[in-house]
């Protein structure tokens, strides 16, 4: 099993808590390792690798939170490689966005508090609306997923340390808890290359299998990579790709 990242700067009454999703995040990633691999080719190390010997995917994190699974993803599924002494070389370029500006510190205080990486930009937008188009090779979401029955809540006026908002964001996802994750979907052709993944976290309630019919019209392969009971939710990781 792959270490898991300590999360010890976090301030949990403005950023969200890892919990049960977030390990089921990290365990099925570790488990969807070897594919990964094989879509995305560790580069040769050394001072004068082919250029074409390799790839350097673009990893990104949407609603990176406590900063948990982007430093899992570079520590444990791309990690730096040696180019030469004292000279590391990156695996994968990490880019991990939110809205919430304390989740951005928090995201660079778990990087440093687990090694740190040159190769990291924390970037604060919504969702990945603010990258170039078909830029993302692996996209990682645990979205706001609960059910509720208000509408998604609106981010915050001020970065007001008091302001409970913060979380609502991280947590509320509308009527069926699917209303941010759509907008994901409905632009994933976009965000993603050509040898894009994508892999998002739903819960039951949010009809994930229902979903996946629709991408799969679309033309998405669509695969359900893990599933997990956790207190009285039950939670999937998905894997979406275009072949």
């Amino acid at each position: 099993m792959l270490p898991t990242p300590l999360t010890t700067q976090v301030p949990y009454d403005l950023v969200y808590e890892p919990a049960e999703d977030s390990f089921l995040l990290l365990d099925h990633l570790e488990e969807d390792l070897p594919f990964l691999r094989t879509r995305f080719p560790r580069p040769p190390t050394g001072p004068n690798p082919a250029p074409a010997a390799g790839y350097t995917p673009v990893v990104v994190e949407l609603g990176t939170g406590s900063g948990i699974v982007t430093t899992f993803m570079h520590n444990s599924i791309f990690p730096d490689r040696a180019n030469g002494p004292g000279e590391p070389a990156s695996a994968a370029v990490f880019l991990a966005t939110d809205l919430n500006p304390f989740a951005l510190q928090s995201l660079q205080n778990t990087s440093c508090e687990n090694g740190g990486t040159r190769f990291l930009d924390p970037c604060r937008m919504s969702l990945g609306h603010g990258l170039r188009p078909h830029l993302v090779d692996v996209l990682v979401f645990n979205p706001p997923y609960v059910p509720d029955d208000q509408p998604v809540p609106a981010v915050p006026a001020t970065e007001d340390r008091k302001d409970p908002g913060w979380l609502d964001l991280a947590l509320l996802g509308g009527e069926d808890g699917m209303d941010v994750t759509w907008v994901l979907l409905n632009d994933l052709d976009t965000i993603l290359s050509p040898q894009g993944v994508a892999y998002i976290l739903f819960c039951k309630r949010n009809k994930p299998e229902q979903v996946a019919e629709i991408m799969v019209q679309r033309g998405w392969h669509v695969h359900r990579i893990g599933e997990r009971k956790a207190g009285w939710e039950v939670l999937s990781v998905w894997r979406f790709t275009k072949y």
